[in-house]
């Protein structure tokens, strides 16, 4: 399924249009080029990421043409010339992607994802390829420390007033895969088969005459399954008139304000002196992953969360980056290449990768698999010590439509759950610490 009905085509920077342009000129746009997208270090403090964006991505490769408007535009604009027009009217991406399943975790140098293509073909994708994998997998990375810290109770995500219209459904996407239960984005649960969430805000009570009016109008309307806003005024008097219009069969009530520690004890109280005891406690109100953790103690039933999640909780890019690292030399093989700037290298050739575990199937390490372009691509792990990383995305330009669409995002967190089932024990904390596990290298020989 495609993730929106327009080209995605101009999702991008102009200087990918006019390095094709200049790479046309002089004979080298059809050299077979790999691509590989990685992250040089983690955000400050944190032992782990979270890839997350893959389905989203593949959904946006499969509408990546360059249709008669944008063609228009591009004239118009004098971006490129006609040679390069020509080219982009009939592109195709006609190369391979390997990656990381999304959901799984990663480290600082995992090669999350391999693009193999002439460089024309591949260059196009960087910007799209980076822009969705980077947000996609900071929301994902954040969502997943909230949903460590919540342990068994369930996480929303409530952040779409929080974030652009379109990152709002990717946020939603990308927290579910972290493992949060549901959104509050009607297009995410549409576009991704999510479970909706959502009932009244402090301005259904305000509109009424008395809180218990409100009350009894959301009750008649949605039955005595829902959950009462029961903060707007006084929380004691709020629950009093929930109960009263509800009954003990009452769903939940949601504290969106003060000390959410303090008055889920003071609430739950209440609720279970009344004899409603089945009746659940929602919080909400700025939480991120330490407010949740705070609050482990605390009589709370479940966790809405919406700035900290869609912004990354501080840390809203993975600052991942597509470098060319092996491109075609004169003898038609493969040769590897790297940057070597000052703090921004990168390591030449294609790579694979496993992650090393120990006899309790704890993860110890994560290895880059390296060597003769041949050797790396044909790798396999062949054994339980080492499980392989990389699975295929792309053939020959077709997408893995097991990757898509609300099939993907459910492979996606059941992918994630068992990926950070094996992380070692400890990297979980939320304190900062280093990478939770090092990055070693495994070299074929020849």
């Amino acid at each position: 399924m495609n993730e929106q009905a327009r080209s995605s085509a101009l999702l991008t920077d102009r200087y990918e249009l006019t390095m094709v342009e200049a790479a046309l000129r002089d004979g080298t746009a059809d050299r077979r080029c790999v691509f590989e997208v990685f992250t040089r270090r983690l955000p400050p403090g944190r032992r782990y990421g979270v890839l997350a964006g893959t389905g989203r991505l593949l959904e946006l490769l499969e509408s990546f043409r360059f249709s008669t408007a944008e063609l228009d535009w591009l004239a118009e604009a004098r971006v490129v010339d006609d040679a390069t027009l020509d080219f982009l009217a009939g592109y195709r991406f006609t190369g391979s992607m390997v990656g990381y399943a999304e959901g799984e975790v990663f480290f600082p140098s995992s090669p999350v994802l391999v693009v193999e293509g002439t460089f024309a073909e591949a260059v196009l994708l960087e910007t799209l390829v980076l822009s969705v994998l980077n947000y996609d997998s900071a929301v994902a990375s954040a969502a997943s420390r909230m949903t460590s810290a919540a342990v068994d109770r369930p996480c929303l995500e409530m952040g779409s007033r929080r974030a652009h219209e379109e990152a709002a459904v990717a946020a939603a996407r990308a927290a579910v895969v972290a493992g949060f239960a549901g959104t509050s984005n009607l297009e995410a649960g549409r576009r991704y088969g999510l479970t909706t969430i959502g009932t009244a805000a402090h301005a259904f009570t305000l509109l009424h005459d008395d809180e218990r009016s409100a009350f009894a109008a959301q009750v008649d309307a949605l039955g005595t399954g829902t959950t009462l806003l029961v903060d707007t005024y006084d929380v004691r008097r709020g629950v009093e008139n929930a109960l009263a219009v509800a009954g003990t069969g009452l769903g939940a009530v949601r504290l969106d304000s003060g000390d959410l520690g303090v008055l889920a004890q003071e609430v739950r109280a209440q609720l279970d002196a009344a004899g409603a005891h089945r009746t659940k406690i929602t919080v909400t109100s700025d939480l991120d992953e330490y407010a949740i953790a705070a609050l482990a103690a605390a009589p709370v039933d479940s966790y809405g969360v919406g700035t900290s999640v869609v912004t990354g909780s501080g840390a809203p890019t993975c600052g991942m980056v597509y470098k060319l690292v092996a491109r075609e030399g004169a003898d038609g093989a493969l040769e590897p290449v790297a940057k070597a700037s000052r703090s921004k290298t990168s390591v030449g050739g294609r790579k694979a990768a496993a992650r090393r575990r120990d006899g309790d199937g704890r993860a110890v390490e994560e290895v880059l698999v390296t060597g003769p372009d041949e050797r790396v691509r044909g790798w396999t792990s062949g054994g339980e010590e080492l499980r392989a990383l990389h699975v295929p995305l792309v053939a020959d330009g077709v997408v893995d439509q097991g990757w898509t669409g609300p099939s993907g995002v459910a492979r996606a967190r059941d992918r994630h759950r068992a990926s950070r089932d094996e992380l070692p024990r400890g990297a979980r904390r939320l304190s900062a610490d280093e990478a939770a596990v090092p990055t070693g290298t495994l070299l074929l020989g020849d």
